[in-house]
């Protein structure tokens, strides 16, 4: 790495490259016949082979290359042998005191993911995805919960030997948001692939980010520091934003940035300094002597890659904002949660309106996900949801405010739309006659009102409409209230 001149003069400009570890869906771990499972009483998935007891040897699970090819071929890398080696260190999340991971032989080589950013599509390019066991989960008795103040550690080996794809990018990212969208693609490729459940908040997807800075137009890197501990995306955005600013402060003020790893404090909003960054010579790689390379067959390679979609999230948000003139930040919203996007392009097909449909699930059902937590797959909704609600619109039955409130109780019950409707008395009131009967009564309450409106004031027009939605509950036809309102001024 050169150093950064420093020049309280200079603009700079972050330099990024991140690694994403995703546990991958497997029922048993990596290299042994342990459940795969979160929330498992502390250490009852273990085995000798998780434990490293002597005379225990792995054996490689298959559903895990399977899961590392599908993700490779999503990402045109190239998809080589799974090749196994040695990472040796000490400490006590892994009992054998190395790890089983990939060196230089990764089962995925480059490839591609591609992020929105600025309403444009950008490529950042893969170093490599290649597949490993988790560790252990080490629980630091103290205040702080980390390591410094401890007064002792617990260790729950269930997730050590889980298997893992990591998931390196080359240095292609400039900022914090383009941070954002990078993960926000991966994760949605994840789940619709469905290599990973990718929730942070349970650890079984998790990033490291590696950051330097260097004026804005230089080519050489600045000295790069390993940032850890960020346990969502709001998390990395705000650990980049204050990591990025720590070094140009360091630069501008002549400074020097040592690498090292950095630990992100949530609480406090700062990086702070863990250790010197290891190089690959102080894991002493080698080949894990229990495990023989294994050469993929070349046809179960393309029937995996025959399977896996060829367009994902933030180029099918373009394809979609392009043909239907949708608002790329909005769809953009509803292609990244995984099955949501495949059920408003369902309804569209079967009469939707494809407006409609995409502010329904930007907003009542994306804000029903969030409440429940839930997923789409979980949500009890009969086919033809949005079509009907469509339907009930454009024959007068509801408005579009009604639609949402059904929409609403149609999420929380599984029933149909229709059903709602008839059992909560929804339809919105269209019969001219009852209106004409609560407008007349509305315009005789607010005399002052209508002295404005008649005086020129437009604008109180609305203040008659509300009183008369508010009269009816919210039932009233807005379009039959203002052509009555109208007629009788």
């Amino acid at each position: 790495m050169s150093a950064v001149a420093s020049d309280p003069c200079v603009d700079y400009e972050a330099v990024i490259g991140l690694e994403v570890h995703a546990e991958l869906k497997t029922k048993t771990k990596m290299f042994c016949g342990c459940r795969n499972e979160f929330g498992a009483k502390p250490n009852t998935n273990v085995c000798p082979v998780c434990l490293g007891l002597p005379g225990a040897l792995p054996v490689t699970n298959r559903k895990a290359i399977e899961l590392a090819v599908r993700f490779g071929a999503a990402v045109d890398a190239k998809i080589g042998r799974a090749v196994f080696h040695r990472k040796n260190y000490f400490y006590p999340d892994m009992p054998k005191d190395f790890q089983i991971t990939q060196y230089d032989e990764p089962i995925n080589a480059g490839g591609k993911v591609e992020i929105l950013d600025a309403g444009a599509l950008h490529t950042i390019h893969l170093t490599r995805a290649h597949l490993e066991e988790d560790t252990g989960k080490s629980q630091h008795q103290g205040v702080s919960g980390r390591i410094h103040d401890a007064t002792s550690t617990l260790i729950d080996y269930n997730r050590a030997g889980v298997p893992l794809l990591e998931i390196v990018s080359e240095p292609d990212i400039r900022t914090p948001d383009q941070a954002k969208q990078y993960v926000n693609e991966l994760r949605a490729v994840l789940g619709f692939l469905d290599i990973s459940d990718v929730k942070m908040e349970e650890g079984s997807m998790r990033v490291d980010a590696n950051v330097s800075v260097r004026p804005v137009g230089a080519e050489a890197f600045g000295v790069k520091v390993e940032v850890k501990n960020m346990n969502s995306v709001r998390s990395l955005v705000r650990a980049l934003t204050y990591e990025i600013e720590r070094q140009t402060v360091v630069y501008r003020e002549g400074g020097r940035i040592v690498q090292e790893t950095r630990h992100w404090e949530e609480e406090d909003g700062r990086t702070h300094s863990m250790r010197s960054k290891e190089e690959a010579a102080d894991y002493r790689y080698f080949p894990e002597p229990d495990l023989v390379p294994i050469t993929l067959d070349q046809a179960w390679i393309e029937a995996i890659s025959a399977e896996v979609p060829g367009v994902f999230p933030s180029r099918r948000a373009v394809q979609l904002a392009e043909q239907y003139g949708f608002d790329l930040d909005r769809v953009a919203s509803v292609v990244y949660t995984p099955g949501l996007c495949d059920w408003v392009e369902a309804e569209i097909a079967i009469g939707a309106d494809p407006l409609r449909s995409l502010n329904w699930a930007s907003q009542e059902v994306m804000a029903h996900l969030n409440e429940t937590g839930g997923e789409v797959a979980g949500l009890a909704l009969s086919k033809g949801v949005f079509a009907d609600l469509s339907s009930l619109i454009d024959d007068g039955t509801l408005s579009k405010k009604l639609a949402r409130e059904v929409l609403t109780e149609v999420l929380v019950s599984g029933k149909s739309p229709r059903t709602v409707v008839s059992e909560k008395g929804l339809a919105q009131i269209s019969d001219e006659s009852e209106l004409e009967r609560i407008v007349a009564e509305v315009i005789g309450a607010n005399p002052e009102t209508i002295e404005k409106i008649r005086a020129g004031n437009k604008k109180v027009v609305g203040f008659l409409v509300g009183q008369v939605m508010k009269a009816t509950k919210g039932a009233a036809n807005p379009e039959a209230v203002h052509r009555l309102i109208d007629s009788r001024l």
